[in-house]
């Protein structure tokens, strides 16, 4: 509640009080409320979200009922994301798969496997320090690239799940993630390696780009750079 909400709801029940008691209008009582809140409120009003009373349960809840594009057409469920709260490293991939359509979790098939194996290979785990999600939350049609106004109707998802998470760091799985993120039509060749940056509502978190896992299944040779990016992501991490 702002400070202008306090005083007006502080004025209508002195008003009903007057009406209630004696009839008559009393003398007007000035009354101070501490603003501290009402700042909090309105610095962190996003468009159409308040994410002061925001959570990343609300923001799955939402997201599993979404019909923002086209996607949610032939879904069956939507994987807003899994993990830890307050993660080190927030994974970020393109979109779910079959096998993630089919259980409402992000990066469950194949190359979910190869990136749980990737990660723990540098001590990183969802269960204990990370958090897994995609640039879009529903399947597009055949495992295509989302096209720009399916990204662009989930981003202020994803941007309340970073703001709220707060990751130490945030990795880009695959292409479609980091060009979506960095908003640029580099090549992965050219992005991996670079010390980059995001900036989400306000805040800003360094981002580092690698293959995705499904790359490395189709073209083994990917297999040794994605390993020298990951160990070039431990020793930032550590």
């Amino acid at each position: 509640m702002t400070l202008t909400d306090k005083q007006k709801v502080a004025e209508f029940l002195d008003m009903s009080k007057d009406y209630l008691g004696s009839g008559y209008k009393s003398e007007k009582i000035e009354y101070q409320f501490d603003d501290s809140q009402a700042a909090l409120t309105e610095s962190n009003i996003d468009s159409n979200n308040d994410l002061t009373f925001d959570s990343i349960g609300k923001i799955a809840e939402e997201i599993k009922v979404c019909r923002n594009c086209s996607l949610c057409e032939k879904r069956l469920n939507a994987a807003p994301g899994e993990g830890v709260p307050e993660p080190l490293v927030l994974v970020i991939g393109e979109g779910p798969g079959e096998d993630e359509d089919k259980q409402g979790r992000p990066f469950v098939g194949r190359a979910g496997q190869l990136l749980d194996k990737m990660l723990a290979a540098i001590d990183l785990s969802r269960n204990t320090n990370c958090f897994i999600a995609n640039v879009v939350k529903c399947r597009p049609p055949g495992n295509r690239d989302p096209y720009p106004e399916e990204t662009g109707a989930c981003a202020h998802f994803l941007e309340r799940q970073i703001s709220l998470l707060k990751p130490k760091y945030i990795l880009a799985a695959g292409r479609v993630a980091a060009q979506t993120l960095l908003k640029t039509t580099e090549s992965i060749g050219r992005l991996r390696g670079k010390s980059c940056e995001l900036t989400v509502l306000g805040e800003t978190y360094p981002l580092f780009v690698t293959y995705h896992p499904a790359a490395l299944l189709r073209n083994e040779d990917l297999k040794r750079p994605a390993w020298e990016d990951l160990k070039i992501l431990k020793s930032r991490l550590e």
